[in-house]
C-alpha cells in the first residue's frame, strides 16, 4: 500500500511540474507576440490590438477596448507605484480634457496593482478617464510590456497607430501621436 500512495504521489508531483512548464511556455509564447506587435509598429505596420475586457477600477462595471470603437484610443499601462506614472498622469488627464469632444478617449489599464492603492491614485491625480483594473497582469504579456508606463495609440479604425511609448510619456510624443490616430484613415 505505501508503494501505491508514493507512485501517485509521484505522478501527482509529475503532473504539477509538467502545468507549471506549460503555464511557462504559453506566457512566453504570449509574450513573443506582443513583441511582434511592437516590431510590426515600429515597421510602419498598423496591427489590431490585442483586445481585452477588464473590470473598471471603481468595480462597478467592466471595460472593454472594444468599447471604444470609433473613437481614437490613448491606451495607457501603469501602476500607482510607477514614479513616471505619477509624472504623466496630469498630461494624460489634460489631453483626456482637451480632446474628448474630438472622439479621442484616454483609456487606463491600472496593472499588477491593488484596487485600493489605484483608487487612491485616481483621487490624488483626480483622474476622470476610464480606468481598467487589471490585478494580475493578464494583458502585459499580449501588448509585450516590458514596464510602467507603457502607451498605444489606436486610430478610429480600431488599428494601431503612431509610435509605443515605453516610459513616461512627453507632452510632445502625446500630441504627435494623438495627431497621427486623428489623421488615421
Amino acid at each position: 500500500m505505501a508503494r501505491r500512495v508514493k507512485l501517485v504521489l509521484q505522478a501527482a508531483a509529475v503532473l504539477v511540474v509538467a502545468a507549471l512548464v506549460a503555464l511557462l511556455g504559453w506566457r512566453v509564447v504570449e509574450q513573443e507576440r506582443g513583441r511582434n506587435l511592437a516590431r510590426e509598429l515600429d515597421a510602419g505596420e498598423r496591427p489590431y490590438p490585442p483586445q481585452f475586457s477588464l473590470p473598471s477600477l471603481a468595480g462597478e462595471d467592466t471595460v472593454s477596448l472594444a468599447d471604444f470603437r470609433g473613437k481614437v484610443v490613448v491606451l495607457n499601462f501603469w501602476a500607482s507605484w510607477c514614479q513616471p506614472c505619477k509624472q504623466e498622469a496630469p498630461r494624460l488627464e489634460a489631453a483626456w480634457r482637451r480632446y474628448r469632444e474630438q472622439g479621442v478617449v484616454v483609456l487606463g489599464v491600472d496593472a499588477q496593482d491593488f484596487r485600493s492603492d489605484g483608487q487612491r491614485f485616481v483621487e490624488r491625480f483626480g483622474v476622470t478617464y476610464p480606468i481598467a483594473h487589471d490585478r494580475n497582469g493578464s494583458t502585459l504579456g499580449r501588448y509585450g510590456l516590458t514596464g510602467f508606463p507603457e502607451t498605444w495609440f489606436v486610430g478610429r479604425d480600431g488599428r494601431l497607430v503612431g509610435e509605443r511609448v515605453t516610459g513616461e510619456l512627453s507632452e510632445e510624443a502625446l500630441e504627435r501621436n494623438i495627431g497621427l490616430a486623428l489623421e488615421a484613415r
